[in-house]
């Protein structure tokens, strides 16, 4: 009996490490979806719209983020290093997953950040359905042409992120 049970035990321990495994890989949006992605369009911080396909013919990392994720505190402040370092070589966006502007406006304010990034508001968080959003946060990168080239699910620093973002250049 005691054998049956470790042989439970160790099935289930490497059943977890695989969906752990499998969770965390990148994964693309199917094309449909792509499409959709490029046509979403979200009011900023002063209201006004902007839609993704604004960005046209620039490489764009697009982040899925919201002030209640304790990963995403430190990936903004990586990011918004990242943008200064990289200049208009990239366009990085953030987009808060269905908080009120005061909200995501006073965390990303308390990071120091607001101005570093693009931040757009979701308050019907369609952007992260659309992605397939699974974790958080939820990075996409996207070359010039708006092909998603890369699907992150989890948080990363400043050294994965440029290495991705090496990717779509």
């Amino acid at each position: 009996m005691r054998n049956v049970i470790l042989v439970i035990v160790i099935l289930l321990v490497l059943a977890g490490g695989a969906f752990f495994l499998s969770s965390s890989r990148s994964s693309l949006p199917t094309p449909a979806n792509q499409e959709k992605v490029l046509s979403l369009s979200f009011a900023d911080y002063e209201g006004k719209e902007i839609a993704l396909s604004d960005f046209a013919g620039k490489p764009l990392v697009i982040n899925s983020w919201a002030a209640w994720c304790p990963f995403c505190r430190e990936e903004l402040k990586d990011f918004s290093a990242v943008q200064k370092e990289l200049g208009d070589t990239v366009v990085i966006i953030a987009i808060d997953r269905a908080e009120n502007l005061q909200t995501a406006k006073s965390y990303s304010d308390a990071l120091g950040v607001t101005q570093d990034l693009v931040f757009l508001l979701d308050p019907d968080d369609s952007f992260y359905r659309t992605i397939g959003g699974f974790s958080m946060p939820e990075t996409i990168f996207l070359d010039k042409t708006g092909t998603i080239v890369d699907h992150k699910r989890g948080p990363m620093k400043q050294d994965e992120i440029k290495q991705r973002i090496e990717k779509i250049l």
